[in-house]
């Protein structure tokens, strides 16, 4: 899966000349939680709710609301905006761009091109269904998962080995090393007889540790 499938593209931008109050009733009207900062063509920068959150309060105890508003309508989206955006590629996939917003701790990534033109926008909601839809969480499914002691060669083999012996299919299927060094597998499939499943994979060596039934 790739961010270009993921994103939203031809996002809203907003010249950097722009006002702050510009800047705030845009996001306000939208429901926009980051805005890309845009000149003549080219990503200059980029502003969130939480930088206009922030530049309007922090007068506020000083300043009239009368005042406060004549001094947001004339400064500039430039004074406040982040300059350094992290950006990425529309042919990036979506864990790539996971993975840098963990890195970096932000909720948001803007899409660029090879000239620097802002193509979309990909936020910390649009992983969140990507994940949902990879792992087909609405399909109505049941989740196994499966604890094993090492992460060895032909595990993935014998255990899904089962699950074609008995005729299921298999939906998806993740893997992770937790924190003790055990190996845990994720599968999902449509299973009838989960009991028969489960003795099955627990004769071959891979006890079941939990059930659950997402979905539909």
């Amino acid at each position: 899966m790739f961010v270009k499938t993921r994103m939203t593209a031809n996002p809203v931008t907003i010249k950097s000349t722009a006002t702050i109050a510009d800047a705030s009733e845009i996001m306000r009207a939208n429901k926009f939680r980051r805005l890309p900062i845009v000149d003549d063509g080219r990503l200059v920068g980029i502003v969130t709710d939480r930088d206009l959150r922030e530049v309007s309060a922090s007068p506020a105890t000083t300043l009239s609301i009368f005042e406060l508003n004549y001094l947001l309508a004339k400064m500039k989206v430039k004074d406040i905006m982040k300059r350094n955006v992290i950006t990425i590629s529309a042919e990036a996939t979506i864990e790539e761009a996971a993975l840098s917003m963990y890195n970096n701790r932000i909720g948001g990534l803007v899409v660029v091109d090879d000239q620097g033109k802002v193509t979309g926008v990909l936020t910390e909601t649009d992983i969140f269904k990507s994940f949902v839809d990879v792992m087909g969480l609405t399909e109505g499914r049941t989740r196994l998962t499966i604890e094993v002691q090492e992460d060895q060669i032909g595990v993935l083999h014998e255990i899904t080995g089962v699950f074609k012996d008995l005729g299921i299919n298999i939906c998806s299927l993740a893997s992770y090393t937790q924190p003790d060094g055990k190996f845990e597998i994720i599968i999902r499939a449509v299973v009838n007889d989960v009991p028969a499943l489960t003795d099955r994979l627990a004769a071959k060596g891979y006890p079941v540790q939990h059930v659950a039934q997402i979905g539909k």
